[in-house]
């Protein structure tokens, strides 16, 4: 007698085939890049353990002559260890922002499969050298620098966006990938407690074990990552409402039923494969060089948050630092629900520029008045950090993830989705520069006091909005762009001279998207 199928197997059997892969994707990409975060916090961790207060430890047990540092590893027992961390968090977040720019390129050209899991392997491997360095009595700056490699860890996030992409159409996708998002602080979160179980008796292994974690990980990826739906014989997503709109061979004013394709008597494998886009080629995709510089000042007000948060706080409010390292949390935890109500939003109403927009206008207020009431008693402080925290991260992570792939399966390019890692790496490689320098502007700042700091957070703010004057015309009324082209193309000359200056068309292009931009109210 044979027993009941297994009731797992059962709901495995009652989920549709494209909905399992769909689910194994997410949940792969969002552990990787959860690892990679885990990876990257302990530094952050380990510093103060770096550099300690020696005399409230006692006296020297090995009767060293310098009593006042016999407890500090060496580079950092001096004077300027300050000044030696901040060498650490710059070598890291420059090399990131230059080397993401080059990681879109590789990722479109190799399989995403070997480039993510090769890369995580590669930066646990040079996350544990880190640790390895207390195990090796090594005290040499330049070891840590070389070790605490941002170039490496760059293969991230280009890959598992393009993933995302290329399994989740336009649809949903800002939904999905905000709480897809959440990913960044459960990442820190798992770091900072996996770093503090060794940070006092050994911090070497508070890097060896967060390196071990993503290596495993990547190793998983290697074994289990899908890239695309027609791999394993799935529905690929549909990334535009109309697909058959999308311009064909004939002309940009095609219209749809004159498709030189046609799709019904198609074959269902896939034909020749695309080739990848050039950097240049990228970059003349509309809104890609609109939302980079967009993000770079919204990731610099993110990351100066990130970076200067809980001294502000110890600073300012008076907290010690165990209860200012716990409410600067509020603050990512704000950045969680901002992303998934951006993506929400913006599936809802079509606009992604819009709902960026309008958080960004709404955020630099905010900043002010935390700035000025957000002391005024623990609760009034828990409130303000939840909500600078959503407005600030919201457009962020809106950016970085549904808007990077809807970039990189732009109508332009024809169905060709070997765009979304250099698109994916352009936008969040020019908001590494922002990431580097608002930590930076910060501490040049604020020793004039924190009010200039804050001045600086919202003046950055303000200028993320500005650059959103020029967003394009597909994020703020799809299908504009091609009606602007059919007008200006009525009223030319028989000859082909245009009878029409730039500026009356722009004037046309504004009579159709103002409508479009106020009903999305």
């Amino acid at each position: 007698m044979r027993a009941a199928l297994a009731p797992g197997i059962r709901l495995l059997r009652a989920v549709p085939r494209d909905s399992r892969y769909r689910g194994l994707t997410l949940v792969l990409t969002f552990l990787s890049y959860t690892s990679y975060h885990l990876s990257r916090k302990p530094i952050s961790i380990v510093k103060s353990q770096l550099h300690l207060n020696c005399s409230a430890l006692g006296p020297n047990p090995h009767n060293d002559s310098n009593s006042t540092t016999w407890c500090n590893w060496a580079p950092f027992d001096g004077d300027n260890y300050n000044e030696l961390f901040g060498a650490l968090d710059n070598a890291f977040l420059v090399a990131y922002a230059i080397g993401m720019f080059i990681s879109g390129i590789f990722g479109e050209r190799l399989p995403l499969r070997y480039y993510l899991s090769g890369g995580m392997v590669v930066s646990g491997l040079f996350t544990a050298l880190f640790g390895l360095g207390y195990f090796w009595d090594i005290h040499v700056l330049w070891y840590f620098i070389i070790v605490c490699n941002g170039l490496v860890q760059t293969t991230g996030w280009p890959a598992v966006v393009a993933c995302v992409g290329n399994w989740f159409g336009k649809g949903k996708r800002g939904l999905i990938m905000g709480i897809w998002n959440s990913h960044t602080s459960v990442g820190n979160i798992l770091g900072s407690l996996i770093a503090g179980a060794w940070v006092s008796s050994a911090w070497g292994l508070s890097f060896i074990v967060p390196g071990i974690i993503i290596a495993v990980m990547g190793v998983i990826c290697f074994f289990f990552l899908v890239e695309y739906p027609e791999d394993v014989d799935c529905n690929p997503p549909q990334h535009h409402k109309d697909p058959e709109a999308v311009i064909s061979n004939e002309g940009p004013l095609s219209l749809p039923g004159q498709s030189s394709v046609d799709h019904s008597k198609s074959p269902k494998e896939p034909a020749e494969k695309p080739e990848a886009i050039s950097f240049l080629g990228a970059l003349r995709i509309p809104g890609v060089v609109e939302f980079s510089l967009c993000l770079l000042f919204a990731k610099l007000v993110s990351y100066t948050f990130l970076y200067w948060l809980p001294l502000y706080i110890v600073n300012v409010a008076h907290f010690g630092a165990k209860e200012a390292g716990d409410l600067s949390t509020l603050f990512d935890v704000g950045g969680i629900l901002g992303g998934i109500f951006a993506g929400l939003i913006s599936d809802y109403t079509g606009g992604r520029a819009t709902t960026c927009c309008v958080m960004l206008v709404v955020a630099a207020p905010m900043l002010f008045l935390y700035n000025h009431v957000g002391q005024n008693g623990i609760g009034v402080s828990v409130a303000m950090l939840i909500i600078c925290g959503a407005l600030v991260n919201g457009p962020y992570a809106l950016i970085t993830t549904a808007v990077s792939a809807d970039l990189g399966t732009h109508e332009s390019l024809k169905g060709n989705a070997k765009a979304l890692s250099t698109v994916t790496a352009i936008i969040d490689g020019t908001g590494s520069v922002g990431a580097a320098l608002g930590p930076l502007l910060a501490g040049l700042i604020s020793p004039t006091g924190w009010n200039n700091v804050f001045y600086m957070l919202i003046a950055a703010d303000v200028l993320a909005c500005l650059v959103g004057v020029s967003w394009q015309d597909s994020f703020l009324c799809p299908g504009c762009h091609s009606s602007l082209l059919a007008a200006c193309s009525l009223v030319e000359g028989t000859d082909g001279s245009p009878k029409t200056s730039r500026a009356n068309c722009k004037g046309l292009y504004w009579l159709l998207v103002f409508p479009a931009f106020t009903d999305m109210g």
